[in-house]
């Protein structure tokens, strides 16, 4: 075979596995974007909506490929003598409710200083269920925008 002949077979290949790949995602279903969003190293919905939830918060990390969100400390300014510093992990490529893990650290100002306190079970709870409800939010949209 000349090279024109290899360079025509190639263009040929090419042509029918692009074209072959067209016809296959046509047959995806229309309603729902996926689940699995492959782009990074996370579930990007997840991952967006985390990002959005804790936005009120610097952020010190925010690393796509392992999923992991790390805030600064940050002080409401209608609650100045407490504090609050959010980890936020993403442990899957799927939207699911058991890929995202919320964990907080709270500290109170007493005694001159910056003293750990509790934070409330039904506090993390609640960061998990609205970063779940904008992701699925964000899923919705996808499809229709």
């Amino acid at each position: 075979m000349t090279r024109l002949h290899h360079k025509a077979a190639a263009a040929l290949l090419i042509l029918a596995l692009s074209t072959s790949g067209c016809a296959r995602n046509r047959a995806l279903p229309g309603q729902l974007a996926p689940s699995r969003v492959t782009t990074i190293g996370v579930n990007s919905y997840l991952w967006r909506a985390a990002v959005d939830t804790v936005s009120f918060a610097p952020l010190i990390q925010a690393d796509a490929n392992t999923g992991v969100i790390i805030t600064d400390w940050y002080a409401n300014p209608k609650a100045p003598n407490e504090r609050v510093k959010l980890t936020v992990s993403i442990l899957d490529q799927d939207l699911r409710a058991d890929g995202l893990r919320v964990s907080a650290a709270r500290q109170v100002l007493g005694n001159g200083g910056w003293v750990d306190a509790p934070v409330s079970a039904a506090t993390v709870q609640k960061l998990e269920d609205i970063i779940l409800t904008r992701a699925r939010d964000l899923r919705r949209t996808t499809v229709r925008g």
